[in-house]
């Protein structure tokens, strides 16, 4: 199966829609329902549709589902028409408090989330914001007031959030609500104690949603913790989304810049993601990709937020074609219509594998995702396989491009030439330089 085959059952598979409830079934405010009309969103994805009934319904919910299946909106649609019916009942001069905490592992899943309550909230007399680190002190200061005065959704990352919470000013008297977002991905950094800590801050008597893309032992401990009789969903648990084409090269190392640009060349892929395992291999490929006249910009730890934060709102708004980024934007960056997935390095937890490629086809739409193994990553890429419960078809590479590796992952690989395998003496000590033995410190006799 050629890529130029791949890119056409893409957009042939484009129109296809398996979803059925719209939006005016859950009985949604219907400023709420105004506001999605003009955004476009017509009808409920799989989790959507499990999740808004029982939030209505205030139920605690623990929900597994991975990136791209719209989670954040199956709990930030029945959040705001809690407000709102709450808003109407209320005393227009009743003291405000915050209403919803929704805690999140980074600052680009704040502002991401934060920006999409703006959208969602449009017609609605609802307000929000963002609490994270690297501010100056104005920001502080504004982090504060919302917390101390009373923002209707807050949208914070744990150790900033539990920084202001210290200085006991927050009125969190009245909260309804608190949300988990990425809670694997949370504990996974750390953040458990913090997020206890936290709870420690908020009134027991509140409706809790914990949303994980996966269930390890630690998450059924922190929901035992925090939830009470909680509803369990799990949609297709470490799967990729049904709409995304997936495909593999086995290619060595030094062919992979090549192959990218023969794949890419004179195709009309408006938006590319190349996921690469370091910073130093982010570098690269963006050089070399500009240097093959392509409009591609890299994204890293090295840079600093406001940079990071460029490039990304660059590469949403079609302003760069080619995004090439470490884990950092792997989960939780919504990004819509990219057209291309490519792994330039197999990662090495297969879970990331499922969230890399999930940047593309989003929601109801289809994309193509294409993984690069080379001759050390094969049995990684088994495990992906393994995880996700299928065979990723291996695709035949182009002519221009030298024969990779075999596919064999049960192998151990080769890293050198040399016999790896000869018996050396253990009593011989080497220098580093020198292969001469020598007999003791400093001595060369």
């Amino acid at each position: 199966m050629s890529f130029q085959f791949t890119c056409h059952l893409y957009l042939y598979c484009s129109d296809f829609n398996l979803l059925s409830l719209t939006f005016n079934e859950f009985k949604l405010e219907e400023k709420i329902l105004q506001g999605l009309k003009s955004m476009g969103f017509e009808k409920a994805t799989p989790i959507q549709e499990e999740v808004i009934p029982l939030v209505l319904q205030n139920e605690d919910v623990i929900a597994c589902a991975q990136t791209g299946t719209g989670k954040t909106a199956a709990y930030l649609l029945p959040i705001l028409d809690s407000i709102v019916r709450l808003h109407d009942a209320e005393d227009n001069n009743k003291e405000s408090h915050v209403h919803t905490i929704v805690i999140v592992p980074t600052r680009e899943l704040a502002v991401q989330i934060d920006q999409q309550v703006d959208g969602f909230a449009y017609f609605l007399p609802v307000n929000s914001a963002s609490i994270y680190g690297g501010v100056d002190g104005m920001s502080w200061e504004m982090q504060k007031s919302s917390l101390s005065k009373g923002s209707d959704i807050i949208v914070a990352t744990p150790g900033k959030l539990l920084a202001h919470l210290s200085f006991e000013y927050a009125n969190l008297n009245n909260l309804k609500c608190l949300i988990l977002d990425e809670a694997d991905r949370m504990l996974d950094m750390g953040f458990f104690d913090d997020i206890m800590r936290i709870i420690d801050h908020l009134p027991a008597k509140r409706q809790t949603l914990l949303f994980s893309a996966t269930m390890p032992p630690k998450i059924r401990e922190l929901s035992k913790k925090i939830l009470k009789n909680p509803k369990e969903i799990s949609l297709a648990l470490s799967t990729p989304a049904e709409g995304i084409i997936q495909g593999a090269y086995l290619v060595h190392d030094r062919d992979k810049i090549n192959l990218i640009n023969l794949l890419i060349k004179e195709k009309n892929l408006p938006s590319i993601l190349v996921f690469a395992a370091t910073k130093s291999d982010v570098k690269k490929i963006e050089v070399d990709l500009r240097k093959n006249k392509f409009d591609a910009k890299g994204i890293h730890s090295d840079l600093d937020q406001d940079q990071r934060e460029e490039v990304l709102r660059a590469f949403k708004n079609k302003k760069i074609q080619i995004l090439v980024a470490t884990n950092i934007v792997s989960r939780g960056i919504d990004i819509e219509n990219v057209s291309l997935v490519i792994n330039y390095n197999v990662p090495q937890d297969a879970e990331d594998y499922v969230h890399r490629v999930g940047r593309t086809a989003r929601a109801e739409s289809t994309g193509v995702a294409l993984t690069f193994i080379n001759n050390k990553d094969q049995a990684d890429f088994k495990n992906i396989e393994t995880l996700i419960g299928t065979t990723v078809r291996k695709l035949a590479l182009p002519t221009e491009i030298p024969k990779g590796p075999d596919y064999d992952p049960g192998r151990k690989p080769r890293y050198g030439g040399r016999n790896t395998n000869r018996k050396r003496n253990p009593n011989k000590r080497f220098s580093g330089k020198s292969k001469r033995p020598f007999k003791g410190k400093g001595s060369r006799k």
